[in-house]
């Protein structure tokens, strides 16, 4: 059997109250927000005794799920969030946006700074990668006209 669609991206994060704000402001929904505990939780994670408070935030279309999840047991193992873009592992998350600039500016108010720079692809996107809180990257992506 084939996969059916892609439920969620996770993102670990210890302000679990930052993350939400951060993604409410980019535009997405806040979906609801729970503890998860307990015996049958471990045995998914291979997490024994884990107690997490997750938030699951929607985009606006309805198609795709962001989990932010904020552990308190057990402690955090490795922290990723300065890696260079060019590190094994989880990358980024792209959003396309309407209007990157006030994406920009409304995001900044939020602590989030551009990585670079805002690029101009071929005059079919411009782009640009972020950091947001506690140095996720996250890249944003405004259609400027249709590929040919």
């Amino acid at each position: 059997m084939t996969v059916k669609r892609m439920d969620n991206v996770g993102i670990v994060v210890e302000d679990l109250d930052a993350a939400i704000a951060f993604f409410l402001e980019l535009g997405l929904d806040l979906e609801g927000r729970m503890p998860i505990e307990g015996e049958w939780a471990g045995r998914i994670t291979g997490l024994r005794g884990q107690r997490v408070e997750i938030a699951m935030m929607r985009t606006p279309d309805g198609h795709s799920r962001l989990e932010l999840s904020r552990f308190d047991a057990p402690a955090i193992a490795s922290d990723h969030r300065t890696a260079p873009v060019n590190a094994l592992g989880y990358l980024r998350v792209m959003f396309a946006v309407e209007d990157l600039d006030d994406t920009l500016a409304r995001l900044r108010k939020l602590g989030a700074s551009v990585v670079d720079e805002v690029v101009d692809y071929e005059n079919i996107y411009r782009l640009c990668y972020i950091r947001g809180p506690e140095g996720i990257l996250i890249g944003l992506a405004q259609e400027l006209r249709a590929a040919d």
